[in-house]
């Protein structure tokens, strides 16, 4: 048996693995009243180091060895451009232009408090040392973070929306519609500090200017084109075929600007013509994507995330901190403004709930911050476990709202 065939075969075994835990831990989290993907985020953990590799240290290195690390990374990645991509074909945009203000007020609300709060943070844990790369600044430290608690769950956040029927609803609209503005956001911060980082700030100017000419593009060309194209093709494989090429193209470009392949595909989803096309896209994209490519990457964060690092009172103490500061500020915010906004107490519960979740696009950063030099794995296991947190608080706090508001009505 030749190398590729061995390879072939142990990513197989990866695969079997993950899927079967995953099945296992959304089955647990559908019984206790979790939603499903958090049974995957768990699942990814159990597979690390942090449980699988402290009890069976040998399986756990032969099943995922380092080597084959680059290989879940790209299956991961695909699964989350597919994903986002079905979230943006399914995004009703009529309804996200009637209500854009206050959407923008509860998302201007859940960017500024965590992030003038993650300044405090930052700065404190710079000053701790063992957190950040020595090489890291105190600014780029503070944008850091500030983007990690900025950040909602929004794949995870469309997920929960989409499950429970809010699709093209008033808290369903807001909730991602605000989610959208916090990650692009966020996004925004990221490629400020990997500018800063790398020495070169062009690099925020090409995620600028190139998210720019990218939107611009799939409004401008790409929608019209599909419009005409839809009702021209006789073989729908053909369609779906000249569709898939344009999300990994947008994937690539959005990647190579600094936006990263997440937003390019949910830009074109958003570009494509609503109705039929849209529609039958999403039903053949959506379960592969969900079923399988997904929880590698939820497997993927995993192996990165170790509980052992935090051997000690004190760190345990950190990490509570900074999950206290994240839900404070970007719970109490969201809520705050969806009031102020005239929303009723009931729903604005509901959405400050799904905005409070990290789950997936705070998995996706940390990662990126990891791999970046930004973070040591102490940090990043804090933060992962943030977002676990905040992720497990958002089906609890969801359906009490919801409750108290069908209650109310």
């Amino acid at each position: 048996m030749n190398t590729a065939t061995n390879g072939a075969a142990l990513f197989f075994l990866q695969l079997t693995l993950i899927l079967a835990v995953c099945a296992i831990m959304r089955s647990v989290m559908r019984r206790v009243g979790q939603t499903p993907v958090i049974g995957e985020m768990i699942a990814g953990v159990l597979l690390g180091p942090s449980l699988f590799g402290m009890l069976w240290p040998d399986a756990s290195a032969y099943v995922f060895p380092a080597t084959s690390k680059p290989i879940l990374y790209s299956v991961a990645s695909l699964g989350l451009t597919l994903y986002m991509f079905v979230v943006g074909l399914e995004f009703r945009s009529d309804l996200f232009r009637e209500k854009f203000r206050t959407a923008l007020s509860v998302s201007s609300a859940g960017i500024l408090a965590p992030f003038i709060l993650g300044g405090a943070v930052a700065y404190w844990l710079q000053r701790k040392g063992g957190f950040f790369s020595p090489n890291v600044s105190a600014p780029v430290a503070w944008l850091f973070i500030g983007a990690a608690l900025s950040i909602t769950a929004f794949p995870m956040l469309a997920r929960i929306i989409r499950e429970h029927g809010l699709s093209g609803t008033l808290v369903g609209t807001i909730a991602l519609a605000a989610g959208s503005f916090d990650d692009v956001v966020a996004w925004m911060l990221l490629a400020v500090v990997l500018g800063c980082i790398s020495g070169n700030a062009m690099l925020a100017l090409y995620a600028i200017g190139g998210s720019l000419v990218y939107v611009l593009t799939c409004i401008l060309v790409i929608k019209p084109a599909l419009r005409v194209l839809h009702g021209r093709f006789k073989n729908e494989s053909e369609l779906f075929s000249l569709v898939m090429l344009l999300v990994v193209l947008g994937a690539f470009f959005t990647d190579l600007v600094g936006l990263y392949s997440v937003f390019g595909a949910f830009v074109l989803g958003l570009a494509v013509p609503r109705g039929g096309l849209a529609d039958k896209l999403a039903a053949k994209v959506d379960p592969l994507t969900t079923a399988v490519l997904l929880p590698v990457f939820f497997t993927y964060s995993g192996l990165n995330t170790r509980l052992g690092l935090l051997d000690s009172l004190w760190l345990w103490g950190i990490c509570a901190a900074i999950i206290f500061v994240s839900i404070s500020a970007k719970l109490f915010a969201c809520y705050g403004a969806a009031r102020l906004s005239g929303i009723q107490h009931p729903d604005s519960l509901t959405i400050a709930s799904l905005m409070n979740a990290r789950g997936l696009m705070e998995l996706i950063l940390l990662n990126i911050g990891l791999q970046a030099g930004l973070i040591t794995q102490t940090l990043f296991t804090m933060l992962v476990l943030m977002a676990v947190v905040t992720t497990l608080m958002a089906a609890p706090g969801f359906h009490a709202a919801r409750k108290r508001s069908i209650h109310i009505s």
